[in-house]
C-alpha cells in the first residue's frame, strides 16, 4: 500500500481497494481504400456517433444514407441497447463512408457473437451479407503505384518522332 505522510506517527492510506467493473465491449474496424473507421461497441442507449458527432450529421448528405444502410437493414430495435462510437481517419469521404458503414455492420455482429448468442449473430450475419458482402468483408483493391515514363500508374507520356 501506499501511504502519505502527514504526521510522522500516524499513516493514512491513499489508495483504497477499487472495484474493477468488466464492460461488455467490442472493437471492430472497417476499410476502404484508405480510410480506416475503428468502431467502439458497448451497452448503453443506443447511441451512435461518428467522430464526436451523431451519425445523423454525417456529410455529404448524399451518402448519409450508405451509412444508415446497416440501421435501416437490421431495424433500430437491435441498436437499442448498445452506443456504437467511431473513429474514422484517411482516404476521401467517399471512401470513410464505406469505412463507417462497414464498422457499424461488424460490431453489431461481433457484439451479437460475443455477448448475445450465435443464432443472432447468424440471423444479422445473413440479412448483412444478403443485401451487400461490402458491409461485412472488406475490399481488397487498393491505388497502384504510379511507374516512370508517363503521368500515372498506365498512362504513358506522348512519343514525337522528329
Amino acid at each position: 500500500q501506499i501511504y502519505a505522510k502527514h504526521k510522522p506517527k500516524e499513516r493514512i492510506p491513499i489508495m483504497a481497494e477499487v472495484k474493477t467493473r468488466t464492460v461488455d465491449s467490442v472493437q471492430v474496424f472497417g476499410r476502404k481504400k484508405n480510410a480506416v473507421a475503428l468502431a467502439y461497441c458497448k451497452r448503453g442507449k443506443g447511441l451512435i456517433k461518428v467522430n464526436g458527432q451523431p451519425i445523423e450529421y454525417v456529410k455529404p448528405k448524399a451518402l448519409r444514407d450508405k451509412v444508415l444502410e446497416p440501421i435501416y437493414l437490421l431495424g433500430y430495435p437491435r441498436f437499442k441497447g448498445i452506443d456504437i462510437r467511431i473513429k474514422v481517419k484517411g482516404g476521401g469521404y467517399t471512401a470513410q463512408i464505406y469505412a463507417i458503414r462497414q464498422a457499424i455492420a461488424k460490431a453489431i455482429v461481433a457484439f451479437n457473437q460475443k455477448y448475445v448468442d450465435e443464432a443472432t449473430k447468424t440471423e444479422i450475419k445473413d440479412i448483412l451479407l444478403s443485401y451487400d458482402r461490402s458491409l461485412l468483408v472488406a475490399d481488397p483493391r487498393r491505388r497502384e503505384p504510379k511507374k516512370f515514363g508517363g503521368r500515372t500508374a498506365r498512362a504513358r507520356f506522348q512519343k514525337s518522332y522528329r
